[in-house]
């Protein structure tokens, strides 16, 4: 077999998997286009869903018309556009990751495809758990935190306590005021859904460490005990990243390390659970030896004193 051949035998197998790879792709970005199309089809509901702490927060405040405004023509449409982009992914996910899953697949072992496989489960379910723990506790807090600092929660409840008997209904009157500056809350649409949207993605992020470093664990790239020992620079790193991702507020702040610091215990008793179960697994093909484990820990504890 001359040189050519040799070359040309091996190039074959790259461009079967590149072609794969392209017809992957090109289903991946055809569901994400349909996911953009339906989701767009009910944006606004979901806009209405989103923004619904920020409404139930300025009634609480005394505005009996909560409203949100866009200063430009094209910026409620980039918003609906925006929030189709975001769902339509959601929609389009269950596809993504199954023709990510059948493009990986033929090249693991079946031990492999089935300890990867429930990870391609758990992660979108903890995404999604993250996710309405940031919509239904987190972003209320938050928008009672920084909408309680207003004295009026809208313009129009001013209007409305200005309409008196002696005015025709269709005039409403702008009361005069002695008491200094009135601050009023003019929310913009596409400003208020990022705040949304944040706490959204941030808290959905952080719902995925059990399953990051319990996949790590299941690799061999971390430890139970590697875990526990540097709990002290995790509680650093977690209160840094909850200075990131949040507004400024001790409240959400305080909410966001409480979680991920909770669920960096539980992955750390998850990756302690995958080794005992490796170990057994070893011990069970007569890979591991009791004996020589107990000869280490003696030797151990004997260069530790």
């Amino acid at each position: 077999m001359t040189n050519t051949e040799e070359i040309e035998d091996s190039s074959a197998p790259l461009i079967e998997h590149l072609a794969e790879l392209r017809t992957r792709l090109i289903r991946s970005v055809i569901a994400f286009v349909v996911g953009i199309v339906l989701a767009f089809t009910v944006a606004e509901p979901i806009l209405q869903f989103l923004v619904q702490p920020i409404e139930a927060t300025l009634r609480d405040l005394g505005d009996p018309s909560p409203t949100l405004q866009y200063t430009s023509p094209q910026e409620y449409l980039f918003t609906l556009f925006r929030i189709s982009m975001v769902f339509g992914f959601a929609l389009a996910f269950p596809v993504i990751s199954y023709q990510l899953w059948r493009f990986v697949a033929p090249g693991l072992y079946r031990s492999e495809k089935g300890a990867f496989l429930p990870f391609l489960i758990a992660s979108p379910f903890m995404f999604m758990l993250g996710a309405a723990f940031a919509q239904f506790v987190v972003t209320p807090l938050a928008m009672q935190f920084f909408l309680g600092f207003a004295d009026v929660s809208s313009i129009f409840a001013n209007l409305l306590s200005a309409t008196t008997g002696d005015v025709p209904e269709e005039i409403v009157v702008v009361p005069e005021t002695t008491e200094g500056v009135k601050i009023t809350f003019f929310g913009k649409v596409n400003e208020s859904l990022d705040i949304t949207l944040k706490f959204i993605l941030a808290f959905g992020l952080c719902f995925q460490l059990p399953v990051l470093l319990t996949l790590m664990g299941k690799a061999g790239l971390v430890s139970a005990e590697g875990l526990g020992s540097v709990r002290k620079y995790a509680m650093v790193g977690i209160l840094v990243l909850a200075a990131l991702v949040t507004p400024p507020d001790v409240i959400t702040q305080a909410i966001l390390f409480v979680v991920v610091y909770g669920l960096y215990e539980v992955s750390i008793f998850l990756v302690a659970r995958v080794e005992k179960k490796r170990e057994d697994q070893l011990r069970a093909d007569g890979f591991y030896d009791d004996e020589e484990e107990a000869d280490e820990e003696i030797v151990q504890e004997e260069e530790d004193k």
